[in-house]
């Protein structure tokens, strides 16, 4: 039913995010939902079907990733774990409304909204690059937590991500987090939040996708076989990302947010 170049696709994603996630503490999504929607539609699936499922796909496959990523960097990491469960238990409720959003919406408003989003996230990193920890400019309360969990948790599942991108941003920008430190909190957060809008796609795709071998907006075939490679990888990117400077850590994690914007907004190819 599948070429094999779809499989082989598949593969590359899953061993390119799961790195990436580990590295970098975002769940991998911003990578998995262009990528696999750009190969969704080079065998010949329709753009609307294509960016749900996607989406839906990715949030799922993010679950066992980032807690392969979560894992390794609890090991090395101190003081993560309460506040990453804090901003992901808001995290799971703002998941299922964005998910259930975005099944509302049309694919080209989805991706242009996904694409200025990482734009800004790119830019706002590049600005401060040179920056190892700046000072934190509102306090990490419950209702510092609820606002952000919630917001976070709301694009992640409207956009198919983990949230880690805009999570990152918001902790080293406004809560005073060192980048690694984010890096860590966020892949806690990840593994919650994505539950909320993953089961969102199931529900609103339930008896609409038509897309083989799925439940809801969620390919099964995509899901195992880009899980299989991206979770092993993403605890051998957690390891390096301990052993990498943090401004270069800045570096890498801008670059790819910038690339990936402007594809999604169809100014690169």
């Amino acid at each position: 039913m599948f070429a094999i170049e779809y499989f082989i696709g598949l593969i590359l994603i899953g061993v390119f995010a799961g790195f990436a996630s580990g590295l970098l503490g975002v769940g991998g999504g911003f990578l998995i939902v262009p990528l696999q929607y750009f190969l969704l539609k080079y065998i010949g699936v329709e753009p609307d079907l294509a960016i749900l499922i996607s989406f839906g796909t990715s949030l799922a496959i993010i679950i066992p990733t980032s807690l392969s990523g979560a894992y390794r960097h609890t090991r090395t990491l101190d003081g993560i774990i309460e506040p990453g469960i804090k901003l992901g238990i808001f995290g799971i409720i703002g998941g299922a409304l964005g998910g259930f959003t975005a099944s509302m919406l049309p694919s080209r408003i989805l991706e242009i909204i996904f694409g200025c989003l990482l734009l800004f996230i790119a830019v706002n990193n590049i600005i401060n690059i040179n920056k190892e920890r700046e000072d934190a400019k509102i306090p990490f309360n419950l209702i510092s937590t609820a606002i952000i969990g919630i917001l976070v948790g709301f694009s992640s599942g409207l956009l198919g991500v983990g949230g880690g991108v805009f999570l990152i941003a918001i902790l080293t920008a406004l809560l005073g987090f060192s980048m690694i430190e984010a890096i860590g909190t966020s892949s806690i957060f990840i593994c919650l939040t994505a539950i909320g809008g993953f089961l969102s796609y199931i529900v609103s795709g339930w008896g609409v996708s038509t897309f083989p071998y799925s439940i809801g907006y969620v390919s099964l075939i995509n899901f195992a076989i880009i899980a299989c490679f991206s979770v092993p990888l993403a605890s051998v990117g957690a390891k390096y990302a301990h052993r990498i400077p943090q401004k270069k850590l800045k570096i890498v994690f801008s670059i790819l947010v910038l690339y990936m914007a402007l594809k999604m907004l169809g100014i690169l190819p």
